[in-house]
């Protein structure tokens, strides 16, 4: 009986472990900005920890006389570990920030990666000392090696599925400590297990007996099936993380899944069918193994064409299709164990458990060494994929080693066959064959980083895809005018900017909007090299060649913030997708504070969000967070975009803008402000950023991630409730024109702009709840009040334009019809072409080549202008 009592304190102990393992790769995935390096680095250390513990307990435990007492010891102390976990990553962090100067991206990688694996492997090894020790107990009892081992791993899958439940409730501190009481719990409970039953560690031993090992060649290569399933698991991490849901979640269903299909393989296996199935496993696991990847286009469609109620629905179902393709691989990979265990047995009960031990070391180092090849070397050589046919072929031949039909090796071609048509990516057409079903492939590049993409439309316009489902850019011309808003609101609002440091690149389509400017001194900083080599490639016709005249360094804009000496006059933080773990740290209290300090004397840092990427109250934290850095901060909302502006010292308002534009020549002016004129963006002022005291998002203390991915699985009143908390913040004419320093003089202009931004806003809330009679009279009050508004005017075009075909067709002649829409936006892409067409039929061949010019002026990539 106490042997089972043993089993499950045994399983409560795996819970806790892997449970720490996830909680400690989220942190240090925030911490690293890459949620790869995070899981790289903690399963290395975690699995190498384990592996060393076991192989030293091996030779240990036969002098132990009391292993329950010294496992519990061992419990308390990586309890307290835990426990203590947040202040020592901070230190860690304070630490390493002395000396972020020295070496690039790379060599800070390196370093925060060597010394965070010295620091997991110290608890790993704890825990991995505990596996022989509990072994040693169960000797010659009704538990048997496979039982204990499935126990373990089944207790190991729900602590990996545990803090997907403790985060948003508790935030990471909280819930590490959580789980550390439940280490606290194991080790009493131990303690009392060991007062219960008096240990025999010594029976069958002499003062001569000692520890035989196995054959090298046993012991790597099953080192090899280790690495080799570690490689599977961050490979499909990587590839299942792309298609179905963020990276950090498919990690927690990924490794519970690789669990339970581990116990259940453990706990199936039947002894007397060792040398058989041995001689089978090799082939079924690296089968399966590539018919995931078969798998994949189906696992595509079903994903982009399934609707979820929530989060945990989304979670419980793609985890039951992650199953169906991984299943058999774990099953097998968790029956290795047991059976080799078995298959090396001998009589001596106390050499019978050491081979058990010295077989799970071996293991859990190669697996150490399969997540650092992994993550640092085959998936940027040979992306995820490839991954996983190396993997497979590796456990195909690591396997081997125990087959002694020289048969079975035929197996190797039905293995090769299934890898061969799989080993690279299918292509985006493929993956997202309802949204992306057009286009083409250009371009793709994987890193550890990501995995980015440039497709192309069937319309000639591109896009750049990070990790597949995220679109970070568009050629598309409205696209580029929003991201070229991006820098002329940040530099239009500084009297005489003489520099700009943009903290993310993308497309470079944002720094774009910068080059009016002369001699503007430009620094780019970008993480994705995929990314800068796209804007070097395939983006230079829409960002206007702005990459040869700006200086662009590779790096973390955090890591970026806390080397560079330099300052700037204007700071740029470029768009991203804040739900994603570790990006929501560029929006942080600390990230803020980094920013102000790299300013000059009237410097100013600029902030975009997208809207429809937060809810009320998320927005509400990252504008409390930004004005605890900078007090002075306001607001400007651009289409659905906010800017959030942080001076260093004072904002110079309307006086700045007129200074800013003076300098300039009368075509330097309408390019810097797009055309629009500078009561324009003036008119898009929101007020000064006032939240309160309340929650603000910490580095240490992350909120956003927790919260924002349930956004994507709400019933859709988010945007239309932002919007409405915004317009009910936004200030009055008299109290902005106060704030913004415009003169009486000047009060009609404004009024006019400020107005017309206001109605458009009401009119997009109109629309959002499906008032569009109500959203249409909005707008068209909104035109005659600024018909220089590019959001306003464009917003009013394209609902004429959605009307061409119907008033046509009522009679009405074509060409007063286009010209109508042209004459509220001349550059209506849209209009333009068929004003193109239309010339061509009638023969208008001069009049036809001028639309034409236009049509490649405003759409360069557009295909048929």
């Amino acid at each position: 009986m106490w042997a089972w009592s043993l089993a499950i304190v045994y399983a409560l102990s795996g819970m806790a472990a892997l449970s720490y393992e996830v909680l400690w790769a989220r942190m240090l995935s925030l911490q690293f900005g890459v949620s790869i390096f995070g899981i790289v680095v903690t399963v290395s250390a975690f699995m190498a920890g384990l592996g060393g513990g076991s192989l030293v307990g091996a030779r240990m435990v036969q002098s132990l006389r009391n292993p329950l007492l010294i496992l519990a010891l061992l419990e308390v102390a990586v309890a307290l570990f835990a426990w203590f976990t947040p202040q020592l990553f901070q230190a860690l962090d304070l630490w390493l920030g002395v000396g972020v100067a020295g070496g690039g991206l790379t060599q800070w990688y390196a370093l925060q990666g060597v010394v965070v694996f010295l620091v997991l492997f110290i608890p790993a090894f704890a825990l991995g000392l505990g596996f022989p020790l509990v072994l040693s107990m169960i000797t010659g009892s009704a538990v048997s090696l496979s039982k204990i081992y499935a126990l373990n791993t089944l207790g190991g899958a729900l602590g990996a599925l545990l803090p997907l439940g403790l985060l948003p409730l508790f935030g990471w501190t909280v819930s590490i400590r959580l789980v550390a009481i439940l280490g606290f719990v194991v080790a009493v409970m131990l303690v009392l297990l060991s007062r219960a039953v008096k240990a025999e560690t010594c029976e069958h031993t002499d003062a001569g007996s000692r520890t035989e090992w196995l054959a090298t060649r046993y012991l790597l290569a099953y080192a090899g099936i280790g690495a080799a399933a570690l490689m599977l698991q961050v490979a499909w991490t990587r590839l299942f993380g792309m298609i179905l849901l963020r990276t950090e979640y498919v990690m927690a269903v990924m490794l519970a899944i690789f669990l339970v299909g581990i116990a259940l393989g453990s706990a199936l296996v039947r002894q007397r069918a060792s040398q058989r199935w041995l001689s089978l496993l090799p082939m079924i696991a690296a089968s399966f193994a590539m018919l995931s990847l078969w798998g994949l286009p189906l696992l595509a469609e079903w994903a982009e064409h399934t609707e979820y109620e929530s989060l945990f629905d989304a979670l419980w179902w793609q985890s039951i299709a992650l199953v169906l393709l991984t299943l058999p691989v774990t099953l097998a990979l968790g029956g290795w164990l047991p059976l080799l265990a078995a298959h090396h047995q001998v009589e001596d009960a106390v050499q019978s458990r050491s081979i058990g031990a010295q077989l799970y070391g071996a293991n859990s180092v190669g697996a150490a060494l399969g997540a650092i090849v992994t993550g640092f070397l085959l998936l940027p050589l040979l992306g995820a994929p490839g991954t996983i046919v190396f993997a497979g072929l590796t456990l195909f031949l690591c396997g081997m080693i125990w087959v002694k039909s020289p048969r079975l090796w035929l197996a190797a071609l039905l293995v090769v066959a299934l890898a061969l048509p799989v080993v690279q990516l299918p292509a985006v057409n493929v993956l997202l064959p309802r949204t992306q079903a057009d286009t083409r492939d250009l371009f793709r590049y994987e890193d550890a980083v990501s995995i980015t993409h440039v497709i192309e439309r069937q319309d000639g316009q591109r896009l750049l895809l990070g990790d597949l489902q995220r679109m970070d850019a568009s050629s598309d011309p409205a696209a580029v005018v929003a991201q070229m808003n991006q820098a002329r609101l940040p530099l239009l609002l500084h009297p005489a900017p003489k520099s700009v440091l943009f903290l993310g690149m993308g497309t470079a389509i944002s720094a774009a909007g910068s080059l009016p400017y002369p001699g503007l001194a430009r620094t780019g900083v970008e993480l994705s090299q995929g990314a800068i080599d796209a804007a070097a490639q395939f983006f230079q016709p829409v960002n206007g060649g702005v990459m040869e005249q700006m200086h662009i360094i590779r790096d973390d804009a955090r890591r970026f913030l806390r080397a560079d000496d330099g300052h700037y006059d204007v700071i740029i933080g470029d768009l991203f997708h804040p739900d994603l773990v570790g990006r929501s740290a560029l929006l942080s209290v600390q990230q803020f504070e980094r920013a102000k300090q790299r300013l000059n004397e009237d410097g100013l840092f600029v902030q975009w969000l997208a809207l429809n990427q937060f809810d009320a109250r998320s927005m509400s934290i990252v504008l409390r967070s930004f004005e605890q850095v900078f007090p002075q901060a306001v607001l400007f909302l651009d289409g659905f975009r906010v800017g959030l502006v942080g001076p260093r010292d004072q904002f110079g308002g309307a006086p700045a803008v007129l200074a800013n534009l003076q300098r300039l020549s009368e075509k330097q002016q309408a390019a810097v402000t797009g055309s629009e004129g500078r009561w324009s963006w003036l008119g898009r002022f929101w007020g000064k950023i006032n939240e309160g005291e309340g929650v603000v998002q910490d580095e240490w203390a992350p909120q956003l991630e927790y919260a924002l991915p349930r956004l994507r699985f709400s019933d859709g009143d988010a945007l239309p409730q932002l919007l409405l908390s915004l317009l009910n913040q936004r200030p009055s004419l008299p109290e902005a024109m106060a704030l913004l320093q415009v003169a009486e003089g000047e009060r009609a202009a404004f009024e006019r702009s400020y107005v017309a931004t206001g109605l458009a806003v009401q009119s997009w809330l109109a629309s959002l709840q499906g008032d569009s009679r109500e959203a249409q009279r909005l707008m068209r009050f909104a035109y005659e009040a600024n018909p220089e508004d590019r959001w306003i005017g464009f917003d009013l075009a394209d609902a004429m334009w959605v009307t061409y075909s119907n008033m046509v067709a009522q009679g009405r002649d074509e060409r007063q019809s286009l010209q109508a829409i042209l004459q509220v936006r001349p550059d209506h892409e849209q209009a333009l072409k068929a004003m193109w067409q239309l010339e061509l039929r009638e023969g208008n061949l001069v009049q036809a080549e001028a639309f034409r010019a236009k049509l490649k002026a405003i759409s360069p990539l557009g295909r048929g202008s």
